[in-house]
């Protein structure tokens, strides 16, 4: 009963969210064509925008309106907010099974080689950006919606892999199309691997990306349009059905593993962070 009321208490933060979502689905999907691509803006990163001109800490000004405290209740908020969406997930792997057993070995074990990115991304994160425990929840995936949930269960968004998962879920809505449509229309043209292949590597797990990705393979190609489509979105459901699992079992314990050898001294929590029923880390 204490909960309900702290929510209710909280009505023009959540006034707030409403307004932004429904500006934010208003303005859409805008796209920028930049010759060998096209910038896919959606309603994610404008939402994203205002709510950082509403933010206190960025601007002064605005905590007349929006204080601080309330603010910083939205964080807790954001488990609560992502639920609907592993719902979701959950529901849309099941009808697909039968997809996942037809795909054969080459979509299957594609997940594995999301891998390869931790060994990139791990001596940048640690050796040369300096980064502390938000290096585990920044390099351990993609940082998408199932990444965050898996961080925020083990962790808690107010620590520090909690920081490090959602800068890069900032950073991938903010440049990963961008990203993603200059490679692919950079290798669809370069003859090096197969369009096949291409369209089987834009399911990263994200929808926005790989609609970036496909939409550029397409316009280089537009004869293999439909198959491109259609391996993209085959490739996209099955990592959303094995990455939650490997990044859950494999790719986190091997960064957590990688993190204490590189940091024999740091004796800080890298287990689930306790958390208070306000959602403050304690």
């Amino acid at each position: 009963m204490e909960t309900a009321r702290g929510l209710l208490r909280l009505w023009p933060l959540h006034l707030a969210v409403l307004v932004i979502g429904v500006i934010s689905q208003l303005i859409g999907i805008r796209s920028i064509p930049i010759g060998i691509g096209t910038i896919l803006l959606l309603p994610m990163l404008f939402a994203f925008a205002i709510a950082l001109l509403l933010n206190p800490n960025i601007i002064g000004a605005v905590k007349k309106i929006m204080p601080i405290r309330r603010a910083a209740a939205a964080s807790p908020l954001i488990v609560i907010a992502i639920m609907p969406f592993i719902a979701r997930f959950g529901a849309d792997i099941g009808p697909g099974i039968e997809l996942v057993i037809r795909s054969g070995p080459a979509l299957l074990l594609q997940e594995i080689g999301n891998l390869g990115t931790i060994a990139l991304a791990f001596p940048v994160a640690v050796w040369i950006l300096k980064m502390g425990r938000e290096s585990i929840g920044a390099v351990h995936s993609i940082a998408r919606e199932p990444n965050i949930a898996i961080i925020a269960d083990r962790y808690g968004l107010r620590s520090p892999e909690g920081t490090g998962v959602l800068g890069v879920y900032v950073m991938g809505t903010l440049f990963g199309t961008f990203i993603f449509a200059i490679i692919a229309s950079v290798l669809s043209t370069a003859n090096v691997f197969s369009i096949e292949a291409l369209a089987m590597a834009c399911g990263v797990g994200s929808g926005s990306m790989m609609a970036a990705c496909a939409g550029a393979l397409a316009a280089a190609n537009p004869e293999s349009a439909e198959s491109i489509t259609a391996l993209a979105g085959s490739s996209n459901l099955l990592t959303y059905a094995t990455g939650m699992y490997v990044s859950l079992f494999v790719a986190l314990p091997m960064v957590e593993w990688m993190y204490r050898r590189s940091h024999p001294n740091d004796h800080g929590n890298t287990r689930r962070s306790a958390v208070t029923p306000k959602g403050e880390a304690v």
